[in-house]
């Protein structure tokens, strides 16, 4: 497991504050709502909000590409690696 994609998990389960659910019950390609973790809006929302004050990544509320990027682990992982990418290049 990358670092990037445990500190993700970590973040998650602080975050949501997630009793009895370890980085290791979360697999990095299983859908983070509904199915698998089962997380809902709101938990989005916290989500966003972590990234933002985290790795300051500003998502917009009205973007379809929230739903791709909040789909699981990996997908926030490229997120913030894009992000990182970006940074790096300013």
């Amino acid at each position: 497991m990358s670092d990037l994609k445990l500190e993700l998990k970590q973040k998650i389960i602080e975050t949501l504050d997630l009793e009895d659910i370890e980085a290791d019950d979360i697999v990095d390609d299983e859908a983070l709502f509904v199915d698998g973790l089962g997380l809902d809006s709101i938990d989005a929302l916290e989500i966003g909000l972590m990234l933002r004050l985290q790795y300051g990544i500003n998502l917009k509320s009205d973007s379809d590409e929230n739903r791709q990027h909040f789909t699981s682990i990996n997908a926030l992982a490229a997120l913030v690696e894009s992000h990182r990418a970006l940074q790096g290049k300013g």
